[in-house]
């Protein structure tokens, strides 16, 4: 008789158990709904891990007022530089996932940062955040000195293998993409060295002069094409530049390289699911606005969403291509 009453006792526990368990997770989906059902109640802080002026300021700038507009809350941009944007990005893995902090971040504190610090950066892009969308991305170009005897990427390519030492080109140092692009460019059979610069306008001087013969930058580069200072010869984008539609991209040239910074909104980790899609639907708002997008595209950005999947599948597979590009071209990692 004590083994039945025992065994009964046992069934009871584990049934009100189960019924405990079932009970608080109905509670906690019910939360995320009501959470979710009246979103935004309140202001919406927007982490920029970016100075004031920079690519990933400006675009989120130019995507605020019709996301405000669509979300019926102000969103307010935080700025917090530092550490090639690893603070920031930190600070937006840290927020509580309700959708009051999200994170504007960029190619070069996420993808690239944790190819070139894949023991220290203090958060894992893949597990740590929740895709709300790519937004924009920031070609990257590459032109030559005038004199120089190539005028597309095969010719550059082969030409550089006919000089000792190959040739040098000017890029951003550390974790810039377009430095990680010249080094994929190498791994693609060119013979290049890097020469960091801190300052754009140095790095044309140099290279209008024929100090260095080589320049990897962003379309700021395109007046000073036009006004044939330096003779552009490919854009590592996805597709044509909307500003320079003439400028053929390295793909169509035959070389594979796809190199630019982009930019896209991100939650912390666990960001419900409604949530996450409401902000989208504003994201998406605001690029499909025909004023944003053409100030966008003045400003050298180019619109080029995804959804909250695609953005994940497309941050995968860019770290993967850096770590791959770090390893075999041996870029010294900032650990």
């Amino acid at each position: 008789m004590k083994h039945t009453s025992d065994s009964r006792r046992d069934f009871l526990i584990k049934s009100l158990s189960a019924g405990a368990a079932l009970s608080t997770g109905a509670g906690l989906l019910d939360a995320a709904h009501g959470q979710a059902s009246d979103y935004p109640n309140k202001p919406i802080r927007v982490i920029v891990p970016f100075p004031a002026g920079s690519a990933t300021d400006i675009s989120m700038r130019l995507l605020e007022t019709v996301m405000s507009r669509v979300l019926g809350q102000s969103l307010i941009i935080d700025n917090r530089p530092g550490a090639s944007g690893a603070i920031g990005a930190d600070l937006g893995k840290r927020a509580a996932p309700d959708g009051y902090t999200i994170l504007m971040d960029a190619a070069s504190s996420h993808s690239v940062l944790a190819a070139m610090r894949p023991t220290t950066l203090p958060y894992n892009i893949l597990t740590d955040f929740t895709a709300i969308g790519r937004a924009c991305t920031s070609a990257n170009v590459v032109a030559v000195n005038p004199k120089l005897p190539v005028r597309n990427l095969k010719e550059l390519i082969e030409y550089s293998q006919t000089q000792p030492g190959g040739l040098s080109f000017a890029a951003g140092g550390g974790a810039a993409s377009n430095r990680l692009a010249g080094e994929l460019l190498a791994l693609r059979g060119a013979k290049l060295t890097h020469v960091p610069y801190v300052n754009l306008n140095q790095a044309i001087t140099d290279t209008a002069s024929g100090n260095v013969p080589v320049i990897i930058y962003t379309v700021s580069l395109l007046p000073f094409i036009r006004d044939g200072r330096l003779r552009g010869i490919a854009t590592f984008s996805e597709k044509r530049l909307s500003q320079e539609p003439s400028m053929p991209t390295a793909v169509e040239q035959g070389i594979d390289v796809v190199a630019m910074s982009w930019f896209g909104l991100f939650g912390p980790a666990r960001l419900p699911v409604p949530i996450r899609d409401r902000l989208y639907n504003a994201l998406r708002e605001a690029i499909n606005d025909p004023a944003v997008n053409r100030k966008l595209i003045d400003a050298g950005l180019e619109p080029a969403l995804l959804n909250p999947a695609d953005t994940d599948a497309f941050v995968t597979k860019d770290m993967a291509k850096w770590k791959e590009v770090v390893r075999l071209a041996r870029v010294p990692l900032e650990e």
